[in-house]
């Protein structure tokens, strides 16, 4: 079985969010299943392409309204990353160093995936099934089916992924234009409420589509931004999977980027060494309960709530604890964060910014991780977290709700509180102190976090069982 994941996104060529992880690790774990996967991205001038080696193996050109535009098509020379990886390059388009927020965005993601399937047809390269990954590769499924250029393709399954529905591709119609030839009176098959919609798309074209877990599907139904109804109307190909993890890469005993490498049985002294290493760096006190946010500071992240949570905590509740932040993004949020370290240095320290290792560090170093997210697909912080023993206090939503079980209930090893509030984040830290305080009860919980199974090997076999529904 030949399965291309097709995402704008993948670790560790580029990252922005969870949508980065999913697709740098899924097709390795597949490919142990004995499914030909393989992944095909934008290529980015970034670390990871300017200190690899990759072998061009084809080019061409096609039209993009007036504009004609070339591309190449790139293949990583090593296979390191335990499966075939191409980008695919356009000068003046897709060889940029951010992934996102640029102003010709749209004509970005059109021409990466009017160059894939171009190149598809000219190479005579025929998957069985394209796994188009959110909204920005969401029109390959309709271009498949409606568009004459690509008519020798149009018998390739499509599964749409849907790893965030609150952020949809809108284009104005005046982009249609740059579309490759389709049947013009299939144009309302693009349309939602007067503008393109690759999300609404693909969602009505593909064979099938998932979401990054059971929760977050049934949650689409009620709340998708605007596109709740057409996902109800759809729902008989709808299937949740919730992501995982990849325990090779994050692995508490073999993990290089941390200060003391431990397992289930070394937690206890291998958290505190790496406590002691980060609070020294950040000038908190090792000895205190350690809480952290690793993220971006959006408000769907709950992200505009954190510095009155921390108001809360070390102000009016005044918690003996510790809390360290990782994150970058709205100005106003950082500005706030800022005022609450000037406010209590001894006790709250934050790092503005991406830093992959120091993620690692903060999971292997931290007590309690928080997340009071408003909207949260799946989740993969709080799934790391575990793998580190270190207890999420969650929002009961989306996939943190199909992922952690709240103390209180039988076999329970996490907080799950259930509104995105300061009072209910912060009631939940306070519940989650209260454990950290018991030695014998968080050993305990550490314990059963460090041997939970959240890697990929489950969730990629559900993918296979439903690759092999759609392809008989």
């Amino acid at each position: 079985m030949k399965v291309i994941h097709l995402s704008v996104e993948c670790f560790p060529v580029a990252k922005v969010g969870g949508l980065a992880d999913v697709v740098g690790a899924l097709p390795k774990y597949q490919r142990k299943l004995g499914i030909d996967a393989s992944v095909v991205m934008p290529w980015y001038d970034r670390k990871f392409t300017q200190e690899n080696k990759f072998d061009q193996i084809a080019s061409g050109s096609f039209y993009q309204g007036s504009e004609q535009l070339h591309y190449e098509i790139w293949k990583e020379a090593s296979d390191q990353l335990g499966f075939p990886l191409y980008l695919i390059r356009i000068p003046g388009k897709l060889d940029r160093e951010e992934v996102y927020c640029y102003p010709d965005e749209a004509d970005q993601w059109l021409s990466f995936q009017h160059a894939f399937l171009h190149w598809l047809k000219a190479e005579q390269i025929i998957p069985d099934l394209i796994n188009c990954h959110d909204h920005h590769v969401g029109l390959v499924p309709f271009l498949l089916k409606y568009s004459h250029d690509f008519q020798q393709l149009s018998q390739v399954k499509t599964l749409f992924t849907v790893h965030n529905g609150q952020y949809q591709g809108w284009m104005n119609w005046s982009k249609g234009i740059l579309l490759p030839s389709f049947d013009t009176w299939r144009w309302g098959v693009l349309d939602w409420d007067g503008l393109i919609n690759p999300m609404a798309a693909a969602v009505k074209c593909c064979d099938a589509f998932s979401t990054v877990s059971e929760g977050y599907l049934k949650e689409l139904y009620v709340d998708a931004n605007g596109l709740q109804a057409l996902f109800r109307a759809e729902s008989q190909k709808g299937y949740g999977i919730v992501n995982g993890i990849d325990t090779e890469y994050w692995n508490p005993l073999l993990d290089k980027l941390i200060h003391t490498q431990y397992d289930s049985t070394s937690v206890k002294k291998g958290k505190y060494e790496n406590k002691k290493a980060l609070c020294q760096q950040y000038k908190l006190d090792p000895s205190l309960p350690l809480m952290s946010f690793i993220g971006r500071f959006a408000i769907e992240k709950g992200a505009d709530l954190l510095a009155e949570i921390i108001d809360q905590l070390l102000g009016k509740v005044k918690a003996k604890m510790s809390i360290f932040i990782l994150g970058s993004g709205d100005q106003d949020i950082q500005a706030a964060l800022q005022q609450m370290m000037e406010k209590y240095p001894q006790q709250f320290a934050v790092y503005f910014g991406y830093n992959e290792s120091l993620a690692h560090q903060v999971y292997a170093a931290t007590d309690l991780l928080l997340m009071p997210s408003r909207v949260e697909p799946c989740g993969l912080n709080q799934l790391y977290a575990l793998q580190y023993g270190t207890i999420p206090v969650v929002r009961g939503i989306g996939g943190l709700k199909d992922t952690v079980i709240d103390m209180e209930e039988p076999n329970g090893y996490g907080i799950v509180f259930p509104e995105a509030s300061v009072v209910d984040a912060s009631e939940g830290a306070v519940r989650a102190l209260e454990i950290v305080a018991q030695a014998d009860l968080l050993s305990e919980i550490r314990d059963k976090e460090m041997n939970l199974d959240f890697s990929w090997h489950k969730s990629a076999q559900k993918y296979l069982d439903l690759y092999t529904k759609l392809l008989n």
